[in-house]
């Protein structure tokens, strides 16, 4: 049974950093690609950051330049170093992994909160 399990969820401070955690267990495929979404209250869950087992990443605009998304295949972790941190960042931050394939399997995390204050 996969499971993904997140950490490093906090509150900061308007302009603070925090960084995310998240270990995947259970499956004996490579995630093809890893990553990192988010949910505001009252808001859709939406796409923060992706990375491929290759390394190629992917942004959402809202925070391209302030995080960085890493894994670490071997572990299957992904990081996700979160700077300048604005009001408007804060969320539940899922941790996803993906396995591609004749039947494609997603997996989500539980989630950890992130709260930013002015």
């Amino acid at each position: 049974q996969v499971r993904l399990v997140e950490s490093g969820g906090g509150l900061v401070q308007a302009g603070g950093s925090l960084r995310l955690s998240c270990e995947a267990s259970g499956s004996i495929f490579v995630f093809n690609v890893m990553g990192w979404y988010r949910q505001a209250p009252g808001k859709q869950r939406e796409l923060v950051a992706t990375i491929t087992s290759g390394g190629s990443t992917n942004y959402a605009d809202s925070v391209k330049g302030r995080f960085t998304i890493s894994r670490t295949n071997a572990k299957n972790t992904v990081d996700l170093q979160m700077n300048s941190l604005k009001p408007e960042d804060t969320a539940v931050y899922y941790c996803s992994a993906v396995v591609l394939g004749g039947v494609t399997q997603a997996y989500w995390g539980q989630g950890t909160q992130v709260t930013v204050s002015s």
